[in-house]
């Protein structure tokens, strides 16, 4: 582990005891770039907000998060992730807009909408009407080429070894996240359905659209069909369309988010891929 200047300053400054410090099982696939500590400590002060801090970390370029014996680890049985730029790097969206020559106009209503500064719906209409024409043979090409996000195959892999239902809430399409949870061998999705017609894509919007509410409202119906408590569950997600579930599950990650986004949610993962996920959810036998 390198230096960590700010970090430790921090710790300092609020007169913040480290006890122990326990190196942390990295995946053999990930090994080269990845390291992990737990940092154990002690007189913590009682009005410490941790919220405030959502960059901690960053200038050292690593992950800082913090839990506390009253946050004890549930039994995880349920993970719900977001797809664009979660579980893929990049936001399909956007992607079809560059095909259909309105890549820069898209892009742009996207960012607006990740950051939480345009209603999600209004703003989806808006982005799919612009995609009206665009050839169907595109959506499967674009289906075949998206790249996973670093870590995502490990972390899942895992989660269904501890025997933990994995489900994609995505505002993206179905196409799309049909492809993703067929590849990294996940349970289920909900998506947007994506309408085309004579080979073309319409433009037009299927309801329900899977908004904000959608997505906590499912998260919610998932963990109730299985008779578990919210505790039980984790979501990661990175835009302001995730902050519901993010708030609503008892591990809720705001994963390579925007600021506004790390701000409102209770653990964020910066640097690191997805597979740093797990070193929130504990052991099995923790």
């Amino acid at each position: 582990m390198p230096p960590l200047p700010n970090i430790n300053a921090f710790i300092k400054s609020q007169h913040i005891d480290v006890v122990e410090k326990v190196d942390l099982p990295v995946p053999t696939t990930l090994a080269d770039c990845r390291c992990a500590q737990r940092w154990y400590l002690e007189a913590i002060p009682t009005d410490l907000d941790l919220k405030v801090w959502p960059d901690l970390g960053l200038e050292d370029h690593v992950d800082v998060n913090f839990q506390s014996a009253m946050d004890s680890i549930a039994d995880i049985k349920l993970a719900v992730f977001d797809m664009d730029s979660t579980l893929i790097q990049c936001e399909v969206i956007d992607q079809l807009a560059d095909q259909a020559g309105v890549g820069a106009e898209v892009s742009a209503i996207t960012e607006q909408a990740m950051r939480g500064e345009l209603d999600f719906s209004q703003s989806f209409a808006e982005r799919l009407g612009l995609l009206k024409g665009l050839d169907s043979g595109v959506v499967q090409q674009l289906a075949n080429e998206l790249p996973l996000t670093d870590g995502g195959k490990e972390l899942i892999l895992t989660l269904k070894t501890r025997g933990i239902k994995t489900v994609i809430l995505s505002g993206g399409f179905d196409v799309f996240a049909e492809r993703v949870a067929s590849e990294l061998g996940m349970d289920d999705y909900y998506a947007n359905k994506l309408h085309t017609r004579a080979g073309a894509l319409t433009g037009e919007v299927i309801t329900p659209i899977v908004n904000a509410e959608f997505k906590e409202a499912k998260l919610r119906e998932l963990a109730s069909g299985m008779g578990i408590d919210m505790r039980q569950t984790m979501a990661v997600g990175d835009g302001a369309n995730d902050l519901n579930m993010l708030n609503a599950a008892g591990i809720g990650i705001a994963f390579r988010a925007k600021p506004a986004v790390r701000l409102r949610a209770r653990y964020r993962l910066q640097m690191v891929g997805l597979d740093g996920a797990l070193h929130l959810i504990g052991n099995q036998n923790d």
